[in-house]
Parts: C-alpha cells; structure tokens; sequence
C-alpha cells in the first residue's frame, strides 16, 4: 500500500479535480472522524464542507494567530447555539464560529483555498474559514493538519442553519498554478473566455491586470430592471427547508435610469456581469474585488467558478453571466453601465475533471440570467416548458 497521505498526481501544478478529490478522501487528507464523507459533495473542483454540531456566537471576528481557535473561543465565545435537529437561528451582523465536520491532513506539497458557495454569497452571509495558527482567513498553508471552522456572519437577512449543511467550498491545490496575463491572452486566441452578445470580447478590448476584469450591466431589460437590491427587516431564510422561496418579502427591483443606478448606502445589491464567462475545462477562477481605492464601493464576492461553468463542448451556448454582488460604503454611490467592478484571476487544473459544471443536475447556475439563488421561486408563465424555466425571473412589485 501506498503511505498514508501520498496521492497520485500528475508532476505538475495545479487545482486538484473532483478524480483527486476522492482519492484525497480515501488517503484521509480529509476526513470527518466517525462520519462519512459523501460523495456528491465532491464538486468538479472543490469539496463541499459540512457544518458541525454547535455554533458560537462571537463578541468579535478574530484569527488564531499562534494560538489554537479553541483557545481563542474561551475569550470571544458568548454564547453556544445547538445545530442538531432543527437547527438555530443567526442574526444578522453578528458573528458566529461554527466547527466543520472535515479536517484536514495536507502533505507539504498541498495547500487549501476555501470560498463561499455561490448560493450562500447571493444570500448576503459572509463566510471565511480559519484554522489553528491561522494568520490569514480562507488560506490553509502546505502541510497543514488540524481542524477547520467557519466564521459566519449574515449581513442582509436572519438565517436557520443546521448540522450537515454546506455554507463553504475548498478546493486543494498544488504549488502556485495562476495564470498571468500572456497566459491568458494565449488562451483566449483559441478558447475565448468571455463574450459579449455571443460574440468573443476582441483582445484589444479586453481588460487584463493579473486577471480578467468584468463589467456592469445596467441597461438590462426593457423595463430598465438589472437586479434586486436586499429589503430591510426580511423575514427569516430558513436553509434547512429545500422548498424554494416568494422572493418579493425579501427583495425589491434595482432599476436604473440611462444605465446608471445609485446605490443606497450599507445595502446590498445583486448585479448582473455584462460579459458571459467561459471557464473551459482545463481552468477554474476565483472572483476578487476589485482595488477599494477606485472609489466609494465594496464588493463581497461568492468567488468560485468551477471548471466549466458557461462552457459547452459543441457551443450550444457561449459563457454565462457572473452574478455580481454589490454594496456601497457610508455615503450613496453612482455605478454606471460597463464600469468595472471585480476581476477574474484563473487557475490552472492539474487535469479536467471527470464532470465538470454544467453536466451535473446540481449546476444551478449555467447559463444564468437571473441573480437570485436557488433558495428563491421563479414563477412559470402560462404556456412556456418546464425546460426553460431556469431563464425566466419573478416579477416583483
């Protein structure tokens, strides 16, 4: 038998695929002690992370530093909610550490990255993952070995959570597989990675500075709508219950006028990109904010694109639109048509993954052209396929 931690990786860098991923839990580089880890959170290129049986609520965020998260609980713990059952309920603006189900045993040639998942960012909860001696959040370092916990704290909206569910992806990688800018210019003159109007952004027009940065659309649809700005006082979201929510208690229509809108300040916002991304099945990327200098705006980004998100072999369709989401710092803030707002920094794959996004019925997000996650309703006009109901939005009053 192999030793314990050695995985069968291709001598190159790069994020490992969903293929490695197993093997990585077969090997115990993750692992979740007396509980399994299933298989269909194995995603094409990250693995779905599972809240564990307790959360503490926090009198303050923290990092570890050269101390353990325990230690560090005994001073900013307040309170300890119980997540069996029915789970518990997390207030906005308040910080909670809750411990995850998966630990991690990484040889010294691995690292860990983890991000929000999609669906949880477009709710407006912030989460970021800390570790023993941690002094950076979502970053685990090569040879790590130890717990994991995940900050959560709802910003918008009042959230039930329970043990067993997903808030959070990682993804495992090897050395510092990122793509510069030549690189991504050689790419894109045989694999375009993003479209406008189904047609490739010509090179020259391209905006590359150590990634790809994306734009607003702010003309949207003829009646000017171009997302939903999140309503004060909401009821609860509870995340425990699969039903699909009326989003109209939760959100009102962002509506701009000749392709400008102005934010209101401390609200959250969810955009459309003006660009369809295309992430072929040899890459993955990570969204970033775009520099905070450039003005009054703050961005809060889910952040991952698995490989192969707006991607189609035979080009039935040409990239998906980003979900963007967006708030404004203290004072009200003007966004205009095609302003650049985050940026796209690519990863290599050390190989494609055996299903990448898009080929699975758990890709929610392919081809999107609706901002809202899949917590919330969309309503079937009379007359129009089940099939297409993923295109459509609800109209809100």
């Amino acid at each position: 038998m192999p030793p314990r931690n050695s995985l069968s990786l291709p001598d190159r860098d790069g994020v490992l695929p969903d293929k490695y991923l197993l093997e990585a839990i077969d090997e115990g580089i993750v692992e979740a002690g007396d509980f399994s880890l299933p298989s269909e959170n194995v995603q094409p290129a990250s693995l779905d992370l599972r809240l564990g049986d307790r959360a503490h609520r926090l009198q303050c965020s923290f990092l570890p530093g050269d101390d353990t998260v325990e230690h560090k609980l005994e001073r900013y713990g307040m309170d300890t909610l119980d997540l069996r059952d029915r789970g518990a309920v997390l207030e906005p603006n308040r910080p909670y550490l809750i411990p995850l189900k998966e630990r991690l045993a990484l040889p010294p040639d691995l690292r860990a990255r983890a991000n929000p998942k999609s669906s949880i960012g477009r709710l407006d909860v912030f989460t970021r993952v800390i570790t023993d001696g941690g002094a950076r959040f979502d970053d685990i370092p090569a040879g790590y070995g130890g717990p994991l916990y995940l900050e959560v704290v709802p910003l918008s909206f009042a959230i039930r959570v329970a043990t067993d569910l997903s808030l959070n992806q990682l993804r495992i990688i090897r050395g510092h597989p990122q793509l510069d800018d030549g690189q991504l210019r050689e790419i894109n003159r045989t694999s375009p990675l993003l479209f406008l109007d189904s047609e490739p952004v010509p090179e020259d027009q391209l905006a590359l500075a150590n990634g790809l940065f994306l734009s607003l659309d702010l003309y949207g649809a003829s009646d000017s709508k171009v997302g939903y700005r999140a309503r004060a006082n909401a009821p609860l979201i509870d995340l425990t219950n699969a039903g699909q929510l009326d989003p109209r208690p939760y959100w009102d229509n962002a509506v701009s006028q000749d392709g400008v809108l102005i934010l209101d300040p401390k609200r959250f916002y969810l955009l459309m990109s003006n660009e369809a991304v295309r992430i072929p099945p040899g890459l993955a990327a990570e969204m970033t904010a775009y520099d905070p200098t450039s003005g009054e705006l703050r961005t809060h980004y889910a952040g991952f694109f698995d490989p192969g998100f707006g991607f189609h072999a035979r080009e039935r369709f040409l990239g998906s639109r980003a979900a963007l989401e967006v708030r404004a710092h203290d004072v009200p803030f003007a966004i205009e048509h095609g302003q650049r707002v985050c940026k796209l920094t690519f990863e290599q794959m050390i190989e494609s993954p055996l299903i990448p996004y898009g080929a699975q019925a758990r890709s929610n997000y392919q081809q999107q052209e609706e901002t809202l996650s899949k917590h919330f309703l969309r309503r079937l006009p009379e007359g129009v396929p089940e099939d297409d109901m993923e295109q459509l939005s609800l109209p809100l009053a």
